[in-house]
């Protein structure tokens, strides 16, 4: 029987062991006084280190900056911020995004409550308005509920047709108009009046003396 060789790792962790070994002490209290784990922990290997004995002497070598913390690993949101940006912008939309059957995006029971709501509410300006009487009111109230008009211009078409509508069709409701100002007549000064009333006083004798 042959012997089975041992796969060696591809890609083996380099670590110091003997650096782990004796700073294992200082690196334990520095994690309990920086309130994180032992693998988070580095040390900057020296004389300073190796004489490092109470938990006074850790805080002034993490003071130096001979003892530090690494930052936590995790994924970055680099990626999933400009996914988020290009999706506002109404890109990645897609039929290769779109999942699950027809009605997931918009389901069924939302497209009847969108045509039933606004089917009540054109039966209500008309019952309002009294074009409709409430026997007829009622009989159509039941048809939408079955589901028997597709929208607004297929119920104002059969009451055309059946002649249930006792006035006009409801027009839409126009905004007001702003009220113009009309302009004042210029009325001429004082002054202007005087000297064209003298002046017709003048020719008027003028004229009498030619006749005369």
């Amino acid at each position: 029987m042959r012997k089975k060789k041992q796969r060696k790792d591809r890609h083996p962790v380099k670590t110091n062991r003997k650096s782990e070994l004796m700073y294992s002490k200082q690196k334990r209290m520095a994690s309990e006084i920086l309130n994180c784990g032992l693998t988070r922990v580095k040390v900057k290997p020296g004389k300073e280190l190796e004489e490092a004995l109470t938990r006074g002497d850790i805080r002034g070598l993490i003071e130096n900056g001979t003892i530090y913390t690494v930052p936590k690993k995790g994924t970055s949101r680099w990626h999933a911020r400009i996914l988020l940006k290009q999706k506002k912008k109404k890109r990645r939309r897609g039929e290769g995004k779109l999942k699950g059957r027809l009605g997931t995006r918009f389901p069924k029971k939302g497209e009847w409550m969108k045509t039933v709501r606004a089917l009540r509410k054109l039966l209500k300006e008309l019952k309002e308005n009294k074009q409709i009487e409430k026997n007829v009111y009622k009989k159509l109230y039941y048809q939408v509920k079955g589901g028997m008009f597709r929208n607004k211009k297929h119920m104002l078409y059969y009451l055309k047709e059946h002649k249930l509508l006792l006035g006009k069709k409801p027009v839409a409701k126009k905004k007001p108009k702003q009220e113009t100002v009309a302009a004042k007549p210029k009325t001429e000064a004082p002054e202007q009046e005087k000297i064209s009333n003298e002046k017709t006083e003048d020719n008027v004798r003028n004229e009498k003396d030619k006749i005369g």
